[in-house]
């Protein structure tokens, strides 16, 4: 059973060694990284999974990012991922446990009259569908770096609030 704490109970440096081994060192010139680019990951929203020998097992980390319209209208949304579980610890169910620990934690004070933001992330639908991720309203946005239009993903109870066509990139306040 994974033990889920925030990830800044985890020394960055093995966190750094988890991102690498998932992803590889040349993990920092993905697109997803681009769209978070200076950004600091969400305390609140970001965990660690460790076993039952408190070993780092895997993180999830979530990121203030924004959907830019074609009139320069900012539309937040919370970037999902990375997602890294190590890889003599996968499907063993530390990826579902983490995923669960960071959409509970955007869910928790939700409302209909308060929703949730959409989340945004990159990665495979097959995985991510199990939690209501879809591509079908990202086909007009727009990411600085290449991406495969099929891994790109958000969950959002009403997408329709949502711009057709974009720009995803780090949140700035004006």
């Amino acid at each position: 059973m994974p033990m889920i704490v925030p990830i800044d109970a985890v020394p960055a440096a093995l966190h750094e060694e988890l991102l690498d081994a998932v992803f590889g060192d040349d993990r920092t010139t993905r697109t997803a990284y681009r769209i978070r680019e200076g950004l600091q990951h969400l305390e609140g929203l970001s965990f660690a999974a460790l076993d039952d020998e408190e070993f780092l097992a895997g993180t999830i980390e979530l990121w203030p990012v924004s959907l830019t319209d074609p009139d320069g209208r900012q539309y937040p949304l919370l970037m999902v991922g990375p997602v890294a579980v190590a890889p003599s610890r996968q499907n063993e169910g530390y990826g579902r446990a983490l995923m669960a620990a960071a959409l509970g934690a955007i869910e928790g004070p939700a409302t209909p009259e308060n929703p949730a933001l959409p989340q945004v992330l990159i990665g495979d639908p097959e995985y991510y569908d199990k939690w209501d991720f879809t591509a079908a309203p990202t086909a007009g946005w727009d990411t600085p770096g290449p991406v495969e239009r099929h891994r790109l993903l958000v969950r959002c109870a009403n997408p329709a609030v949502l711009p057709v066509r974009g720009m995803l990139g780090p949140w700035r306040r004006d």
